[in-house]
């Protein structure tokens, strides 16, 4: 036999109840709000210094377009809501930034009280300790944010937490370093800023960010109140640490901030790189033992198993079902791919002894989606059935 039909979709896979799935997403009211703020802020910085703040434009985004993609690769195996990546990209670059200067004024007024309006400078106490306080906090908040109603459900995974820190630092880090560099008293000087800070240091904010996103996941997995509030400040006081360090190196001399900069924050850099490739990989490990299960339950055919478990034959299905309904076809493939991988998550929470009503009521919201996802993929059928004539051909 040469050739096999279209298989008709199976009663199996069909959803017994009709209903509407919940997706997840920033309000599109509050990405206008903060993206409006964010321009209103780079305005202000062009108004002050027109050819500072454009150069410092131009290689902030160039440096903060390389730490972007970064986190969009290592959030791959289960891409976050796109709304939700952008919400926290406009929190670092306004509401973090606006948050820390306000507390940051009122710190320095309180450290200087007779700081009067002709003197300049910020004291090294702020610069210490200060601006850790302040600008960790208010970047924090995002992944608190986060954490409350249904957003804590797309925190499922150590990699979410990385991913949605790394964002929040890099927008943090774009503004800020839009300002340093227009400060520069000339080119060289800017052209120095900008090799300190985005050659050296792009990920630096992410990276302070990224030890409080630890301690949020570890917060997420502990039913305690107690427990949670002591995981959440032991994040905090991490990152707080890390950055004081980093500024108060810059304080003592070139070569303190060059030796903190080699023997410290590069092997922390380097096991944060080891963390996150490490809980990519424990994602896609979790979905391979859970396949089993979800194809025994009549989620997953026994076929999509075989491409469901790993990056490369997963791109390769949705290579081959793009050949049969272009593009439409790829993305309907690629949706049902990841609601596999959301449902997976689940599954394993409850596993594990999460299964308290919130994550049993996710859990049917996530067998839904998955039911959806698949009626909007009839390349799905496609694809079983070319794979079954390929199969027994001679």
């Amino acid at each position: 036999m040469s050739h096999v039909g279209t298989p008709p979709p199976p009663p199996l896979f069909a959803s017994p109840w009709a209903r509407q799935v919940r997706r997840v997403g920033a309000p599109l009211g509050v990405l206008i709000a903060l993206g409006t703020l964010a321009g209103l802020l780079v305005i202000l910085l062009t108004a002050v210094n027109p050819a500072g703040t454009a150069i410092g434009f131009v290689l902030s985004s160039i440096a903060m377009t390389v730490v972007v993609l970064a986190y969009l690769w290592l959030d791959r195996w289960e891409p976050e809501p796109p709304r939700l990546l952008v919400f926290a990209f406009l929190w670092g670059t306004s509401a973090a930034v606006v948050i820390s200067a306000v507390l940051q004024l009122v710190l320095e007024a309180w450290v200087n009280p007779g700081l009067g309006s002709g003197d300049s400078g910020t004291s090294p106490v702020t610069i210490v300790l200060g601006a850790p306080l302040t600008e960790e906090a208010a970047k924090g908040l995002f992944l608190l944010i986060m954490m409350t109603g249904a957003r804590r459900n797309e925190m499922n995974s150590l990699t979410d937490c990385l991913v949605y820190a790394g964002m929040v630092g890099a927008g943090f880090a774009w503004l800020e370093d839009i300002l340093y560099i227009a400060n520069g008293e000339s080119l060289a000087d800017s052209l120095l800023t900008a090799a300190l800070r985005l050659v050296m240091a792009p990920f630096a904010h992410s990276l302070f960010t990224t030890v409080f996103a630890i301690g949020v996941w570890f917060a997420l997995h502990r039913r305690e109140a107690a427990a949670r509030t002591g995981f959440l400040l032991l994040g905090y006081a991490g990152a707080v640490l890390l950055h004081a360090m980093w500024n108060g190196s810059s304080l003592l001399g070139v070569g303190a901030y060059f030796g903190l900069y080699v023997f410290w924050m590069m092997p922390i850099f380097g096991l944060a790189i080891v963390l996150a490739v490490r809980s990519r990989r424990r994602e896609q490990q979790i979905v391979a033992a859970k396949l089993p299960g979800m194809v025994a339950a009549g989620l997953v055919s026994p076929s999509e198993a075989t491409w469901l478990g790993s990056l490369a034959t997963r791109k390769q299905a949705v290579t081959e079902a793009g050949r049969f309904g272009g593009k439409q076809a790829e993305a309907s493939v690629k949706r049902f791919a990841h609601q596999v991988v959301e449902l997976a998550f689940v599954r394993d929470r409850i596993d594990r002894g999460f299964g308290d009503p919130r994550v049993i009521g996710l859990l049917h919201e996530e067998t839904y989606a998955l039911y959806a996802a698949r009626a909007a993929s009839p390349a799905l059928y496609w694809m079983a059935g070319y794979r079954a004539g390929a199969a027994i051909r001679p």
